[in-house]
């Protein structure tokens, strides 16, 4: 049985590790140090977000970061499925779906009025997953800009 279970100050070792694994599929860069900062501070305040280590049998075997935003256009507080990552070993089983489902009832839970997330372009299979999960391509591309300055890791 799949279980979620909220992150503590205790997981953020594990976490990390996981991130690592995720971020290396695409290479992205990740300061290990920073973060755990991150977690920490994450986890200290709730109007943040929310995360979970997604567990079968006392393994884990993923997470899911949850964070949240405030928005006019959809009248309220809208969250951006920040990371949802599955361990190698654990993919292909229907983890992906189960954790969908288990997000899009938070999500309600929470009084969400929608959820965001990213998709690489060469992940056809969490595409599908998405898509398939009343997940809809939006006709707006995602742009960034990122801020650089001391206040900002």
């Amino acid at each position: 049985m799949t279980t979620y279970r909220p992150i503590s100050e205790r997981d953020i070792e594990i976490l990390v590790a996981m991130m690592r694994d995720f971020y290396a599929i695409d290479g992205y860069p990740i300061d290990v140090e920073v973060s755990k900062v991150l977690f920490s501070q994450f986890i200290s305040d709730e109007k943040l977000g929310r995360a979970w280590l997604i567990e079968q049998d006392g393994n884990v075997l993923g997470y899911i970061i949850l964070t949240f935003i405030f928005s006019f256009e959809f009248a309220g507080k809208i969250a951006f499925v920040d990371e949802l990552y599955i361990k190698q070993e654990a993919r292909g089983k229907g983890l992906g779906k189960s954790s969908i489902d288990f997000i899009k009832l938070e999500a309600e839970k929470l009084g969400l009025k929608l959820l965001y997330l990213e998709v690489e372009h060469h992940n056809s299979n969490a595409k599908k997953l998405y898509l398939g999960k009343g997940f809809s391509e939006h006709k707006r591309q995602l742009l960034i800009h990122k801020i650089n300055n001391n206040n900002n890791q």
